[in-house]
């Protein structure tokens, strides 16, 4: 997954509900900031979804037909300093793990630092941890937001109507947003990367700066050969995600899912089955169906933004959410004068403000499941460049 605006990789967290009449009741002014996404210590499992009629019969799908891995000749342990050195340990975690031996036998003696990849995690962009600059949000949405991609999601947004209105049933997440993240992280499966993925974890672990987080991407990565993913499938990005939703290994473990009804997870292969896995991470994030990630409006000059700053703290990606109001329902902000540009949110609805450009421009009323958008890449500009390309998908280009 990639993006801009503090970018932190696979940044997870999860959310609990809030119940919308007793905040309705009571005034903003008069109540105690709640967080409706407060994270929970542990991710909760998936609400399970009413069952609809299927399109086809898809079922989740951990891994393919076992493979089995033929153990290479290589020497009992790895000895020496440095990156070589390092491999010891990440065998070691492996075989902790329940990795096959000769999994570990095939593929940690052969794993090869790459300089490139920590040349990439050291130049990402959003200046300093605690700079204040935030630069304009307009030059991403003309990046993100294009023709191209705005004329290729419609295209396949028609095309799989069937299958998308029977993935909505399932997961209750809204189609056109599946497509605009489709699009979005790798050009509807142009660009899925070409780094090897083992050598990508082994070198994020061995760089350090986040090293347990890689080790257990890396070992989560060698379950999936010994689940039978081929090797060869194994090539993502140089923050180490895959396929088309660009998961982390641990994710294509956990929520990979079969959309097209072969009964295989192949989200490197099949389009409706990255479709389908994105749907089920988006709601193991939170997803609350039949409510729109948020709406444009246009905000009265005489607001008084001090008053409805956050008194919370998010535990991660703080420099993201830190640019978020506090919450309010729809019925509350209309009667400080905000009004959407269109379509609208319900009037109980809770919504955080979010002016990506300052005051005076364009701003958002974003509802929770936007909050889901920013589980899967935690940038405002990503999370706001996938609603609005979904909006304009479903308008049909």
């Amino acid at each position: 997954m990639r993006g801009r605006d503090y970018r932190q990789v696979a940044f997870r967290w999860t959310s609990s509900c809030l119940c919308l009449a007793a905040i309705a009741l009571t005034p903003a002014s008069a109540r105690q900031e709640i967080d409706p996404l407060a994270p929970l210590p542990d991710k909760p499992k998936p609400t399970p979804a009413p069952t609809p009629t299927p399109v086809p019969t898809p079922t989740i799908v951990r891994a393919e037909p076992l493979v089995p891995v033929q153990p290479a000749a290589v020497p009992t342990a790895v000895t020496g300093t440095g990156f070589e050195g390092y491999k010891a340990r990440l065998a070691a975690a492996a075989r902790a793990a329940g990795v096959r031996e000769a999994t570990v036998a095939a593929t940690v003696p052969y794993l090869r630092q790459n300089a490139r990849v920590i040349a990439l995690d050291r130049q990402q962009p959003g200046g300093p941890p605690n700079s204040s600059y935030i630069p304009p949000f307009a030059p991403y949405k003309a990046e993100h937001v294009t023709p191209d991609l705005i004329n290729r999601g419609a295209a396949r947004f028609r095309s799989y109507r069937p299958q998308l209105a029977w993935l909505e049933s399932r997961f209750g997440v809204e189609p056109q947003v599946l497509m605009a993240i489709f699009g979005h992280e790798t050009s509807y499966g142009r660009v899925t990367g070409g780094f090897d993925l083992l050598d990508v974890l082994a070198t994020l672990a061995y760089e350090g700066r986040r090293r347990a987080f890689f080790e257990e991407e890396f070992v989560a990565a060698l379950k999936l050969l010994d689940g039978g993913t081929p090797r060869e499938r194994l090539k993502g990005s140089w923050a180490g995600a895959t396929g088309y939703p660009q998961f982390m290994p641990s994710n294509v473990l956990r929520l990979a899912t079969d959309g097209d009804g072969d009964g295989r997870a192949n989200i490197w292969g099949s389009e409706l089955d990255g479709l389908a896995s994105i749907a089920a991470y988006l709601r193991d994030a939170g997803w609350k169906p039949g409510v729109h990630w948020g709406v444009p409006v246009n905000v009265p000059a005489t607001l008084n933004r001090t008053a409805l700053r956050t008194s919370l703290n998010a535990p991660r990606c703080p420099q993201v959410f830190k640019r978020h109001s506090r919450w309010m329902t729809m019925r509350e902000w209309r009667a400080l004068g905000i009004q959407p540009q269109g379509q609208s949110l319900p009037e109980t609805e809770l919504a955080t403000l979010l002016e990506p450009d300052g005051p005076g421009r364009t701003a958002y009323l974003l509802s929770t499941n936007y909050r889901a958008i920013l589980d899967y890449n935690c940038s405002n500009f990503y999370a706001l460049s996938v609603g609005l390309l979904a909006d304009r998908i479903a308008a049909g280009g």
